[in-house]
């Protein structure tokens, strides 16, 4: 039998590197997320509010740079990449899967962070760690549920495209 005959055979399609690095991506933001949330806030937690407020702008200000930007604004691009070049497999379940990962990711990570964390962020960027006003504990209670909850988004997304380049993989060996 000849290649065509057996798809396994055949060289993989060029959108799997998009849909591989979308994957990648993911995993690094859910690591960045969790990382944050399992042990960062945790400590800060056991901070009094002027080494708290002085921590979190000072972390706030320094992820500000080109490389989180690019890993953080990366995973709906990618699997919008990897959906347009795999256009012709759109009724394919991996493919409505990885759309539905990079809506959620663009929604409920970069719109959510945009709505709900980066006001925060300039809240406490704007705090004097000497004179801080009363509600402090509850912004920084906010600020860790909405981490929370970008790191709990984030891991399903991973774990999500994870699940449609396996079944996507899978798929070419039938």
């Amino acid at each position: 039998m000849t290649t065509a005959q057996h798809p396994s055979n055949a060289p993989p399609p060029l959108s799997l590197i998009p849909h591989a690095l979308a994957v990648v991506w993911l995993g690094l933001m859910a690591g960045f997320f969790g990382t944050y949330s399992a042990n960062v806030n945790l400590a800060l937690l056991q901070m009094d509010g002027a080494i708290y407020a002085t921590v979190q702008s000072a972390f706030n200000r320094n992820v500000r740079h080109a490389l989180f930007f690019v890993l953080f604004f990366g995973p709906p691009l990618w699997c919008a990449l990897a959906l347009a070049t795999a256009w012709r497999e759109h009724r394919a379940p991996w493919w409505r899967l990885l759309a539905g990962v990079g809506v959620a990711y663009l929604l409920g990570i970069v719109f959510f962070t945009q709505q709900v964390n980066l006001p925060l962020n300039h809240t406490t960027e704007a705090w004097n760690p000497q004179a801080l006003p009363a509600g402090w504990a509850q912004v920084r209670d906010r600020w860790n549920a909405a981490n929370l909850w970008r790191a709990l988004l984030s891991l399903g997304c991973f774990m999500a495209a994870l699940g449609s380049l396996v079944g996507r993989l899978a798929g070419r060996r039938t």
